[in-house]
């Protein structure tokens, strides 16, 4: 049996971080939303961002994305400030919402192929490019159906799938399977998190699910309001059945906390 200790979270000898929060604290007005964090996400990690709503994950989500400046501190993405540096940032982030967010009068290939345009591909690249990962995703015979005659389930796909077609080396991801069923979703996150790994991807990951964190993270970051980190937990294939629950109890005792 693995104790707390073995699992908490050390970064591999060597890794080359690819987002980096020093010292950041964000405040809006009186509310203080991130208070001097410090985290070192490296190069090919698939972490999971944990919290209760309004323990700060999106605030931190919407400094990676370049959303907004923090107030103290700094956010440095891939070496750059995604805040100062956005244009910087085209074809190396892409970004999963909790919605779909597809454009209804585009067919799902044409969905995939949006993201592709302003890469300056050739349309033959865009649609070819889009239809493989339509493919990978399931969706292959439905590359010409448009949004309303698609499930809640195959519409993320849809998302999923121009997420990847941009072939960023950075994917973000806010809940976007928090609207489905728990059978569609579990399906959906472990084929994300596959991908993910077979394309070696860095992918940060919001969620406010337990069970989402354990399916989705090779690594997961408990955190309390304001953005503080109350444990990081590695999660790889020696963690028993028997560890999990316990960790699952863990996590609990420190949210309720």
């Amino acid at each position: 049996m693995l104790s707390l200790d073995d699992m908490r979270f050390s970064a591999p000898e060597g890794a080359e971080v690819e987002i980096a929060f020093q010292n950041v604290t964000k405040r809006f007005g009186d509310l203080v939303a991130v208070d001097d964090l410090s985290l070192d996400i490296h190069k090919g990690a698939l972490v999971a961002l944990l919290g209760k709503t309004g323990c700060g994950k999106s605030t931190m989500f919407n400094m990676i994305s370049g959303l907004m400046a923090p107030t103290d501190g700094r956010v440095e993405v891939m070496g750059h400030s995604p805040f100062r540096e956005f244009d910087w940032y085209r074809g190396k982030m892409a970004i999963v919402f909790q919605s779909d967010r597809l454009l209804p009068w585009r067919s799902a290939v044409k969905n995939v192929e949006l993201g592709l345009e302003t890469l300056g591909l050739s349309a033959a690249e865009r649609t070819e490019r889009a239809l493989y990962w339509l493919n990978a995703l399931g969706l292959k015979g439905h590359e010409n159906d448009y949004p309303h005659a698609l499930s809640g389930g195959m519409r993320q796909r849809v998302s999923i799938s121009r997420a990847f077609a941009t072939d960023a080396p950075l994917l973000l991801c806010d809940e976007p399977f928090s609207a489905l069923d728990e059978i569609t979703s579990r399906r959906l996150r472990t084929e994300f998190a596959r991908l993910v790994r077979e394309n070696n991807k860095t992918a940060v990951f919001i969620t406010h699910s337990i069970d989402e964190a354990f399916d989705i993270g090779d690594r997961i970051v408990v955190l309390k309001r304001p953005a503080e980190i109350a444990l990081d937990l590695r999660m790889s294939a020696d963690v028993s059945d028997v560890d999990r629950e316990r960790i699952r109890d863990t996590i609990h005792d420190t949210l309720d906390a």
